[in-house]
């Protein structure tokens, strides 16, 4: 992809070394690829992680950014992908406060950050409650669940579920009997995602997705992709995030339109 895809970042990301509302902390992935698949200049593939803040946030902005672009007779079809903020955590989690305390190098400089962010949500129309948040979970069971959901055809819905379980909540997302409830909650049968978690289904997918997703370029999330190409990362506000999928398809559509 050339140069035209480019995109001005303005927006806020999560990463290994933890949040940031810094945009020169966030790297442009331009010209990266994911699988691309569908209608010229329509699929937006997001990848993300179920706890990480700005990965909600830019989920509602999105959401207000393509009820825009639909008022402008522009569709798009949304999926999910699987990055892990905090790779080497426990399968059983850790306590919240004391390994933020750890991450960021004291308990002060977590709250801050916190602060932030709840100033951040707020802005974008959600309640997170973090005096509810006490662990942070291992997420890989979480994102196998929406690759699960995908297959029914309800995972923006359960990506949903898993964000306001976690932020809204507390609950614990690593916790199977939560998932299986955020699941049945968008529609699944709840025996069934029982079963699958039990499992070790999509385990090694969702992994070797992730790593994909760090060999392409992705530091950060959310990352936001059109058609597999890098468009822009973080948490842009809504009208941002509308010129550029409005640019990018336009930019694919051309060049589609070159190739035939």
């Amino acid at each position: 992809m050339d140069d035209r895809m480019h995109t001005e970042i303005e927006g806020s990301v999560c990463g290994l070394d933890g949040c940031t509302t810094d945009s020169a902390a966030i790297q442009n992935t331009t010209g990266a690829m994911l699988d691309r698949a569908g209608d010229v200049g329509t699929r937006i593939d997001i990848v993300s992680d179920t706890i990480c803040p700005w990965c909600y946030i830019g989920k509602r902005n999105l959401e207000s950014a393509l009820a825009t672009l639909a008022a402008e007779g522009l569709h798009f079809t949304v999926h999910w992908n699987p990055f892990q903020l905090n790779p080497d955590m426990a399968k059983e989690g850790r306590d919240r406060a004391a390994y933020r305390a750890w991450k960021f190098g004291s308990a002060e400089k977590a709250k801050a950050i916190d602060a932030r962010i709840q100033d951040a949500a707020e802005g974008a129309g959600l309640h997170f409650r973090q005096d509810l948040m006490t662990r942070t979970p291992n997420t890989i069971d979480a994102h196998r669940l929406i690759w699960f959901a995908g297959q029914h055809g309800v995972q923006d819905a359960t990506m949903e579920i898993v964000f306001e379980a976690y932020f809204e909540q507390g609950k614990d997302v690593g916790d199977h009997a939560v998932l299986a409830d955020c699941g049945a909650a968008a529609g699944m049968d709840r025996d069934a995602i029982v079963a699958f978690l039990a499992s070790d289904q999509a385990d090694q997918e969702m992994r070797a997705a992730d790593q994909s997703a760090r060999e392409a370029g992705v530091s950060g999330v959310p990352s936001f992709f059109l058609d597999g190409y890098s468009v822009f990362s973080g948490a842009m506000p809504p009208e941002q995030m509308a010129q550029a999928f409005r640019r990018g398809q336009q930019v694919l559509r051309e060049q589609a339109a070159k190739a035939a």
